[in-house]
């Protein structure tokens, strides 16, 4: 038995990341990876927002929670809540609020190109405004554009109370000054539950390679890739 209560607050949270000085350097802001000398670790703090979930989340997602909480021995309570902050894509960089998910793996943010509600209400990504961004036509092949007049993948992503499609870009993505250049999905089209109810743009996955689309669509791996963290970890 338990009881569900809600903080109806935001609670300000970090996440830090650790740069590795020389390598994290090569990676800026602005996507430009302009060489400069470090001597010293850094730690660099995003800052987070926790916000309650919505009552049409919360009665959607109960059943889920009991399932969870019941294998949890002495569980009283469930704060059901989300983690959020900000980060860039693209050069100049594009700024988006996303939540932090580690129950998936890719980065999801809305295109310039959909025109549902859901995505009109959020910050949408123009990939024609970045000279970094490259339109990727297949998820195994990460550094392949999208032929003049030729194929591409589109790819649907279900989630407990909705659902988006949406296709690849590849493009320079910076949580804070720690920068990566990586795969996402730009949706063209989404749900209006749950994505036309909450405050974030997009979703930002920090679970498994296994739950990713493909290897380069897992940030945080990319970040591991190009050697910009001093350890291989968040918190």
């Amino acid at each position: 038995m338990f009881c569900s209560r809600v903080f109806q607050m935001l609670l300000p949270v970090f996440v830090a990341l650790v740069l590795l000085p020389a390598e994290a350097s090569r990676l800026s802001f602005n996507g430009l990876r302009q060489q400069r000398q470090a001597t010293t670790a850094v730690t660099h703090s995003v800052k987070l927002q926790r916000h309650p979930l919505s009552f049409a989340q919360l009665r959607r997602s109960r059943s889920r929670m009991m399932s969870r909480m019941s294998r949890r021995a002495g569980c009283k309570e469930v704060h059901a809540s989300e983690y959020y902050g900000k980060i860039a894509v693209g050069s100049p960089p594009q700024e988006f609020t996303v939540v932090f998910d580690t129950g998936s793996g890719n980065l999801l943010l809305p295109s310039k190109s959909c025109t549902d509600e859901a995505c009109k209400s959020h910050k949408r990504f123009d990939a024609a405004a970045s000279k970094t961004a490259l339109d990727v036509a297949f998820d195994d092949q990460p550094d392949k554009a999208v032929e003049k007049g030729g194929d591409r993948d589109v790819v649907t992503i279900t989630f407990g109370t909705g659902e988006i499609s949406g296709i690849f870009i590849k493009d320079d993505i910076c949580v804070g000054n720690i920068c990566t250049h990586g795969d996402f999905v730009a949706a063209t089209q989404e749900s209006d539950e749950p994505f036309g109810l909450v405050p974030f743009d997009g979703i930002f996955g920090l679970s498994l390679p296994q739950m990713s689309e493909a290897p380069h669509f897992n940030i945080f791996d990319c970040m591991i890739r190009d050697k910009v963290l001093k350890s291989n970890m968040f918190a």
